[in-house]
């Protein structure tokens, strides 16, 4: 553990060569980080075998480009679980969009599934003294959400419950996947991505999980999907018949060039069965013609 609070800091110069492996602890807090100092911080978070899992920011003056460059950092980090940035005065509503959808990507089922499933702590917002937070923190509301996932289902040790629970949760869930479109810029249907195969089974686990209002929703917004389907299907039908129909003419043309095979084979056939019955008849009348001298010959008293 290391803990520097209140020690005017303002930048972290980390020597890539040794960088600290066995520093799980990190306490920041009270200083005057910015930009540059999120750089030297963003070293120890990157790579498989990062280890730090404390990281403290708490009041400091760090921006919306710092967050970028820490949370490009924790794109493919399973190391950290904690991570404090309250009371930054430089983050915009952009930086704590970026820290959302960091932990609960909307864009699509396969970005919510590789969202990050560590962090179990993520405050960029005080809360208030009863623990609850004001009503215009929003953003900070859908992480803490995101982050509980994370903390029930421990995403350090199982990452892949995690990411199904955020799915069901978010993805599935007409109001919550709305609410997150509208912070990230989303404006496309989770069904547009769903095999129309496994619509049925989706439906089930919507009307299990989220109730039966909530499976009328999900099937008014994929009706488009399952004509589309249909659509799709009579589609498929057409260019098969087209293709079975050009298969039946050129069946047809090849029968016909075969039939024409077979009666000139016949012709050959007979041909050749004529040339060998001429062959036979010359042998027998050679025969018959030799049988003849020696009889001549005979008489005349030859050989």
């Amino acid at each position: 553990m290391l803990s520097c609070d209140r020690c005017g800091i303002e930048s972290i110069e980390i020597d890539r060569d040794h960088i600290p492996r066995h520093l799980m602890h990190l306490y920041l807090s009270n200083n005057n980080i910015e930009t540059n100092g999120c750089r030297g911080i963003a070293e120890l978070l990157q790579g498989g075998d990062a280890t730090l899992r404390y990281l403290h920011l708490y009041d400091n003056k760090i921006d919306d480009e710092g967050v970028d460059i820490v949370v490009d950092a924790l794109q493919s980090n399973t190391s950290l679980t904690s991570f404090d940035l309250r009371k930054n005065d430089g983050i915009s509503d952009q930086g704590k969009k970026s820290l959302l959808k960091l932990v609960i990507d909307i864009s699509s089922i396969t970005a919510t599934l590789h969202s990050n499933h560590t962090l179990t702590f993520l405050d960029v917002e005080d809360m208030n003294p009863d623990g609850s937070l004001d009503a215009d923190d929003e953003i900070q509301r859908h992480i803490y959400e995101a982050t509980e996932i994370n903390s029930i289902y421990e995403g350090v040790s199982n990452p892949e419950a995690a990411a199904r629970e955020k799915l069901i949760q978010t993805q599935l869930h007409s109001e919550k996947r709305a609410a997150l479109c509208r912070l990230q810029g989303v404006d496309h249907s989770v069904f547009s991505e769903i095999d129309p195969l496994h619509l049925p089974e989706i439906l089930s686990l919507i009307g299990q999980r989220h109730g039966q209002g909530e499976m009328y929703a999900a099937v008014l917004s994929s009706i488009m999907t399952l004509f589309s389907t249909v659509n799709m299907k009579k589609c498929i039908h057409q260019e098969r018949t087209y293709h079975e129909a050009i298969v039946a003419k050129h069946a047809a043309i090849v029968a016909e060039h075969r039939t024409k095979m077979e009666e000139l084979d016949a012709k050959l056939a007979s041909m050749d069965e004529a040339v060998e019955v001429n062959e036979g008849s010359n042998e027998l009348e050679h025969r018959s013609n030799k049988r003849r001298r020696k009889w001549w010959w005979g008489l005349w008293g030859g050989a």
